[in-house]
């Protein structure tokens, strides 16, 4: 339900604005005008060809049945005037007029489609690459009001039906036009009489046809509205699947796979989508065809009966008077079907208003202008002078509130405050993402806003709190920095940054893929490797907004060492909540509800005692009790020799391997049966069985409809009135009856087929999500498994193009802040070359293939009538059953030239189907669904790791966790500290059953966890981890997530959100509780984001509290009280925190050293204090004082 209650609110409403037919084709040049010139005059001549084919076949339907090819019948054959000579020369130039007409098709019809695709390719490209320009161009502030699922449907989805439109649907509308009016003038010239006659039937006709598009056009929409909400969902099930990779398992995740909103995730039922399929397959093929055939013999008939009344015989006359019937009924049927080629054109005048309606939007600040001042030099002197600013998506929230500040050139300055007192806003004012409400912000004097934006913003390194890498190396990310930056500086900034000794480690050095959003990257390292990226512009205003609050304290303090280097000679803002990192600045401004309440040195403030010494209080870490003697915990006392010689044994390899080096096999998969496919839709058998009858029965209704026709051609040979019209009658009802049987069985094969069809997909694509949802964490690890390709697999395959714009469009401020608009622009354009290429190559393709099919049936026609007058003539075959074979013939012909379009769709689902069903067959080693292990009645939370060593499945030559031997009792809190990849989460991860030890045991209450149920195990645990995932929803359905076995009261929310420190936050909000998160909590800022996982993970009641850096990204204010809280939610449960911020651990019951995967020494603050070892390091280097 509350997916369904998302799809509504997000559901678009229907466009009711367009662009001119004109204005369509702005973005054409001097090449495609011609192109559509010429591919309209070729569509008009290939147009004339349907008209000219009805002149030709009157001819030879009154040549077959006149009686002078006819040697059997002797009296007809008498009465024939014409020698036997003519006779052939006429069959020859009768059969000549077919094959000038079948060359006339073949030639225009390649030009029409291949010319109005190619030039339709053409825009197209250009279109992508100046919506892409223009979005790329827009502010920031742009970006907040606008939803990102929706500009990539627009990339895509409407550009398509731009496409779509503007190409050979074009052509198609002119040829029917031109077939329309050239039908209908012979029908005039020829006989106007008898053409306004048959014109009477014509509205039937039209009215088919325009049925079937009207439709079509709903079935469109529907087809529409159906991809919008999967899209929804297929974001949903990418933030789940990212949930997956951060908190794999998570309850609220594994409920939503068993709910209905995946499985009927469409508001629009099975069975109504089924009836408009079923509507649509007799519509859009059969309908039109099947009534325009009928009034054709019905007419036929009638019209013989009125040459017989009205004449002593049927002259030849009468069959001109066919000819102009043929004519002016295949051109009604022509205009009837020219109509669902205008709609699509309609469709893509909406779609075009939506995507010209972005690029024509002139943003406020133009990321690509060349206007402004652009000075030589920048000194770096910054002033604030009464800056006022609220978001323009919360104008009734005031951020910043007459803000004044002077920071000098060359200085340090550190913005310490509360969440949301606008210390990252006034960062983001700095870089003219936006421009204040009031006052103005100036560098060496002179405002930001007259100054080139991108000469600015190129002065400027930004590292922000959670950094954005891109999915290509390593080398290629801190390249990103600036333009031209060559190896050596790389390699150096790299250095700079602490980045140099792990980058070096693998296999690839600099070389090596980051993954998506860098997600083969620790924490620690993506970190390092944006400072580099920041270091490499060699920026004259540097920013850090929490740059090093990812990093260990070991790291942190030579990056911090680094980047104080660096900041010489530089103006240097820290945005920044750990105040260990910021004692040194030349100046320290306190901000509280978006004003300095206070600045000075880090010794002026505290001697001030007032709003920073209360924050630095705050994270003050207790020094050593000097009365005690030290006591040590080394390794040794838990590990026996006999387990270090076998952890010795194992070859250990301190070089880092990433996934993306790791060579991957190609899977070679097996031969789908389609008996295995039918196996899956076996309780939809009912169905599959009447489908298939129905298919059988339209089966036979052509061969059915090619006698009758031939014996309606041929039965007017005799002259006998009374038998005339009593065969004119049967065969007249006959027709009716294959027209109502044709109906039925159209209708039942697409209402039976697409509703055993539809609930197969839905099925397959439950089955698929939920398979995902439990294969264990070791599969998420291989790169072939990416959330990218995931999501993928549920729909269809995303090209290149879209997967650069994406990333583009989702990590705009990045783009922004490093000035690489251009890089990523150049890149699209790049890729959109290689698809315009193809798509050139395409336009050959089908502009050949519908040429050769349209041309086809003409040369058919020649030799099929060639060869059928030779049988005749030669007293082998009558008229009738030359008829009755042609049509047959050509009618299986067009039947097996449909079934082999379906071909490439064949072996496509085959090759779906095989990997489909690979993954629903792959049994993961840790079965998250299955029912087998120990479900104790009460977990009293005892742990132990006994003898532990582990590597990753994607790393097997690195082992994380060497011989770990530790035991937690219960109602305990153990903190994990140490440097990046020591195995601290290495630790959280095998306690959540992630993985299994690959030798050892983890033990819950002294059972192995092996034993356990995975479930019940995972059940007992919540988890709160260092970037919290939250989804695109409203933030009590994001608190809800934290047990989604049950409806959870608001009261309820509120109690666990209280608990948190974030009620008072959520209350003052517009909408409080329903306020939606945005799109990866986009709305919130990070400790919001941090404090509703909390909050969440608090519902859970849970009697393992794990803590993974829970409350890094909380300000200190926020970060004291949820630390109380989390006290408090610690009482009576076991809690293991890992944690970079020793003051939030410092009174925990023990402490764990972890270095290279094993402990170095362990004990409680104090002893380890005393110690003074590896921890009394930490926490020196972490003081504040």
């Amino acid at each position: 339900m509350h997916l369904r209650r998302t799809l509504q609110r997000q559901l678009p409403e229907g466009r009711k604005r367009a662009v001119g037919p004109i204005e369509i084709f702005r973005f054409a040049d001097g090449l495609d005008i011609t192109l559509m010139i010429l591919g309209i005059l070729a569509s008009l001549i290939n147009g004339a060809c349907l008209p000219l084919m009805s002149l030709v076949l009157g001819e030879i339907s009154d040549h077959l049945t006149s009686g002078c090819l006819v040697q059997t019948n002797a009296t007809n054959h008498t009465n024939c005037t014409q020698s036997k000579e003519k006779q052939n020369e006429d069959t020859l130039l009768l059969t000549l007029y077919y094959v000038g007409i079948g060359v006339t098709a073949l030639i225009f019809g390649y030009m029409q489609i291949s010319f109005w695709v190619i030039t339709a390719a053409r825009q197209t490209k250009r279109i992508r690459k100046q919506f892409f320009h223009s979005v790329l161009a827009q502010d920031i502030s742009w970006f907040d009001g606008c939803d990102i699922g929706e500009l990539n449907t627009r990339m895509t989805d409407d550009i398509n039906k731009i496409s779509e439109g503007i190409g050979d649907k074009i052509a198609l509308l002119f040829q029917n036009i031109s077939t329309f009016s050239i039908g209908l003038t012979v029908g005039f010239v020829k006989g106007w009489k008898l053409t306004l006659v048959t014109l009477s039937t014509s509205p039937l006709i039209m009215a088919s046809a325009a049925m079937c598009s009207r439709v079509s056009m709903t079935g469109n929409d529907i087809n529409r509205k159906w991809k919008y909400e999967f899209s929804v969902i297929l974001s949903l099930s990418k933030q789940m699947f990212l949930l997956m990779v951060r908190v794999p398992k998570h309850k609220g995740i594994l409920s939503t796979a068993n709910t209905s909103d995946f499985a009927h995730q469409s508001p629009f039922c099975i069975e109504i989508m089924c009836f408009e399929q079923g509507l649509l397959l007799i519509l859009t093929f059969k309908t039109p065809l099947l009534v325009s055939q009928l009034m054709e013999l019905l007419m036929l008939a009638q019209i013989k009966g009125w040459c017989l009344e009205t004449h002593t015989g049927c002259s030849s006359g009468c069959w001109e008077s066919r000819c102009v019937f043929f004519s002016v009924i295949h051109s009604s049927y022509c205009i009837g079907a020219a109509a669902p080629h205008f709609e699509t054109f309609s469709v893509a005048r909406g779609a075009a208003f939506n995507i010209f309606q972005v690029i024509d939007t002139k943003p406020r600040i133009d990321n690509f202008s060349t206007t402004g001042y652009k000075p030589e030099c920048i000194e770096g002197t910054v002033e604030f002078k009464n800056v006022s600013f609220n978001y323009p998506a919360r104008p009734s929230v005031k951020i910043l509130k007459g803000l004044n500040l002077k920071i000098q050139s060359g200085e340090t300055v550190a913005f310490v405050g509360p969440s949301g007192s606008g210390k990252s806003t006034a960062v983001q004012l700095l870089q003219r993402l936006y421009d204040p409400d009031d006052g103005f912000i100036t560098v060496d004097g002179k405002d930001v806003r007259a100054l080139n934006v991108r000469h600015y913003r190129e002065h400027i390194g930004v590292v922000c709190q959670e950094p954005v890498l891109f999915a290509t190396t390593v080398r290629d990310n801190i390249k990103y920095g600036r333009d031209g930056v060559t190896d050596e500086e790389a390699e150096k900034a790299a250095k700079e940054a602490n980045a140099y000794d792990f980058i070096m480690k693998f296999p690839k050095k600099f070389d090596t893929l980051v993954g998506e959003k860098g997600a083969q990257m620790s924490g620690g390292q993506k970190q390092r490797i944006a400072i580099a990226r920041a270091l490499v512009r060699n920026p004259k205003i540097l920013i850090l907004d929490e740059a090093t609050s990812a990093l260990d304290t070991e790291s942190e303090s030579v990056v911090q060492a680094a980047l104080e280097k660096a900041s010489k000679g530089r103006t240097t803002i820290v945005v920044a909540h750990r105040l260990s990192t910021i004692r040194n600045a030349d100046l320290i401004v306190t901000i509280k509800d978006g004003t300095v309440a206070e600045k000075g040195t880090h010794a002026e403030l505290m001697a001030k005692q007032g709003l920073y010494h209360s924050l630095a209080m705050a994270q003050d870490i207790k020094k050593a009790d000097e009365q005690t003697a030290p006591v040590t915990h080394s390794t040794e006392r838990h590990t026996n020799p006999a387990s270090l010689c076998a952890v010795n044994s194992i070859h250990l390899d301190s070089t880092e391997k990433p996934a993306d080096s790791i060579p991957h096999n190609e899977t070679s998969l097996p031969e789908v049966s389609l008996l295995k496919v039918f196996k899956l839709n076996k309780s939809e058998w009912p169905f599959v069985v009447l489908g298939t009858l129905a298919s059988v029965l339209n089966g036979t209704v052509h061969p059915v409809f090619s006698i009758i026709f031939a014996k309606i051609i041929t039965m007017f040979e005799d002259d006998n009135k009374p038998t005339l019209k009593h065969d004119a009658e049967m065969y007249s009802l006959m027709f009716v009856i294959l027209g109502i049987i044709c109906f039925i069985s159209y209708f039942m094969q697409g209402l039976f087929y697409g509703k055993a069809g539809e609930i197969l997909t839905m099925r397959l694509r439950h089955l698929a999500f939920r398979a995902m949802l439990y294969q264990d964490i070791a599969w998420f690890d291989d790169k072939e498994n990416s959330i990218g390709s995931l999501t993928t697999t549920l729909a269809t395959d995303i090209a290149q193009i879209q997967g650069i714009a994406t990333e583009a469009v989702e990590n705009i401020r990045t783009i922004v802040s490093l000035t690489r608009e251009k890089v990523f622009e150049q890149m699209y354009e790049e890729t959109l070359q290689t698809q315009h290429r193809n798509t050139l190559k395409k336009a050959q393709i089908i502009g050949s293939c519908y040429a050769f099919s349209h041309a086809f049936v003409y040369f058919a026609y020649a030799a099929g009538f060639q060869f059928g007058a030779y049988l005749v003539q030669a007293g082998r075959m009558t008229p009738e059953g030359m008829f009755v074979v042609f049509t047959a013939i050509a009618y299986g012909a067009m039947a097996i030239g449909e079934t082999l379009v379906m071909a490439p769709e064949y072996s496509k689902a085959k090759s779906g189907a095989a990997h489909l069903l690979a993954l629903l067959e792959k049994k993961p080693t840790i079965d998250s669904c299955s029912q087998k292990g120990k479900k104790p009645d009460t977990c009293e939370g005892n742990l132990e790791f006994r003898e532990v060593s582990f590597f990753y499945p994607c790393r097997p030559d690195v082992f994380t966790l060497r011989g770990l031997s530790l035991r937690i009792e219960k109602g305990k809190t153990v903190a994990f500290v140490g440097s990046s990849g020591c195995g601290k989460s290495t630790s959280v991860q095998l306690l959540q059953r992630f993985y299994d030890p690959v030798e050892g045991q983890v033990l819950f209450d002294g059972i192995d966890a092996k034993e356990l149920n995975v479930q019940w195990l995972r059940s007992q645990i919540a988890i709160v981890s260092q970037e919290p995932v939250l989804f695109n929803r409203s933030i009590a359905e994001n608190i809800a997530y934290g047990d989604n076995s049950r409806v959870v009261p608001l009261e309820e929310i509120k109690e666990v959100a209280n608990a948190a420190n974030i009620h008072a936050f959520i209350e003052g909000l517009p909408e409080k509780y329903n306020t939606p998160v945005g799109l990866k909590g986009a709305q919130l800022s990070g400790g919001q984001k941090q404090r509703l996982a909390i909050a969440r993970a608090l519902l859970r009641k849970p009697k393992i509290l794990l803590l993974d850096e829970a409350t890094s990204a909380l300000d200190n204010e926020s970060e004291k009280v949820v630390q109380q809280a989390l006290d408090r939610a610690r009482r009576g449960r076991t809690c293991l925190v890992v944690a970079h911020r020793l003051s939030t651990i410092q009174n925990a019951d023990l402490i764990v050293v972890l270095h290279n995967g094993k402990i170095k020494e362990q004990g409680t603050h104090q002893e380890l204090l005393r110690n003074r070892d590896i921890y009394f390091k930490l926490v020196n280097a972490q003081s504040v004082h």
